[in-house]
């Protein structure tokens, strides 16, 4: 009896406190939104919108939880990473990357947002 109670108080601490079952779900959750904020900033085609773009895709990533601020994190850090690689001004990758911090600490997206940049984005 003793071991059941045992099991069962276990089962409700994970289940209300951890919750690692949610953790892939929110990390392709989280995948989805800066896939679709990298083609929403292709679509657009905006002048000085990158980082605006950048920002909102950490945003609502992170806004999934934990596997979408770590989907987010593993995203952002491997674009940048490429863009070294392919001869990028390590400048654009900082400025690229606190944009990034931005959206996945909670901030704005707003504040990168460029003038005349349609509502729609």
């Amino acid at each position: 009896m003793k071991l059941l109670l045992a099991a069962i108080v276990l089962i409700l601490i994970v289940e209300t406190n951890a919750q690692w079952y949610s953790f892939p779900v929110e990390a392709a959750q989280g995948a989805h939104d800066m896939w679709r904020a990298y083609n929403d900033m292709r679509e657009a085609n905006w002048k000085n919108s990158d980082k605006y773009f950048h920002a909102r895709g950490n945003y609502d990533a992170a806004q999934r939880g934990a596997g979408g601020k770590w989907a987010a994190e593993v995203f952002s850090n491997a674009r940048e990473w490429v863009q070294e690689k392919l001869g990028h001004g390590a400048e654009d990758s900082e400025a690229d990357q606190v944009a990034n911090r931005w959206g996945r600490e909670g901030g704005d997206p707003n504040h990168f947002r460029p003038d005349g940049l349609p509502d729609r984005y």
